[in-house]
């Protein structure tokens, strides 16, 4: 592994397109091209982002020298599932999950809270029908009846926040200090009509010309899950 990008492919395996790498260490692709093509080096920042992700040795990565990682362990991304075979964890995106729920009723005070665990999401599917800026999901829990059928109490949903434009679909809103999950609809003029599933809420409206700071959309939901 003489050049820069024969240590990149070897880091990303399983031959990994230029826009995947790119993607993984927050490069555009006319910028990566010029490492990849033209023989170039990333900015250090851009060095560091990669040992982050790959565990990997900075000197190996600029030079060639010495072993790709510092220990095996670094190197090790094989768990194993419930049978005993192996699983590579590169194919996985690990989602923070919150201890907050998305009030599908009246709502619930929602601060500043961290991560409790991690979900895992085959990443192919996320990439290719998601989003590729994986940084911008997170998973919590829907809380209440309003949605019940659509959303239920107790369901696990997940958030794409780079979807904060309303249209039609089902979105996390912040309300004053409370979240809640709806189905919003978009209508002429920039009215958005925010819907419950159980007729017992009724429908109200928000006016995107006229937005306060009082409401904001967190989000699209983009998956749920249920025990049944």
């Amino acid at each position: 592994m003489d050049t820069f990008k024969e240590r990149l492919a070897f880091l990303w395996k399983d031959g990994a397109r230029q826009a995947k790498i790119a993607a993984d260490i927050g490069m555009t692709i006319a910028g990566f091209s010029r490492i990849w093509n033209e023989g170039g080096l990333p900015k250090s920042e851009t060095l560091i982002k990669i040992k982050q992700l790959k565990g990997c040795n900075i000197d190996w990565l600029l030079t060639g020298n010495g072993e790709p990682f510092p220990d095996a362990t670094a190197a090790n991304t094989t768990a194993y599932d419930t049978l005993g075979n192996p699983v590579d964890v590169e194919e996985f995106v690990f989602v923070p999950r919150y201890d907050i729920q998305a009030a599908a009723g009246h709502g619930r005070l929602a601060g500043d809270e961290k991560p409790t665990f991690a979900m895992a999401f085959r990443r192919y599917w996320v990439e290719n029908y998601i989003t590729r800026d994986t940084k911008n999901l997170s998973v919590i829990s829907v809380k209440g009846d309003s949605m019940e059928g659509v959303l239920n109490d107790g369901d696990t949903i997940l958030i794409n926040h780079s979807e904060t434009v309303p249209r039609d679909g089902l979105y996390v809103l912040r309300l004053d200090e409370n979240l809640l999950v709806k189905r919003l609809q978009l209508m002429p003029g920039g009215i958005v009509r925010v819907i419950s599933a159980n007729e017992a809420y009724p429908t109200f409206e928000i006016d995107l010309n006229r937005q306060s700071d009082d409401i904001a959309v967190i989000g699209r939901v983009e998956w749920f899950g249920r025990t049944i």
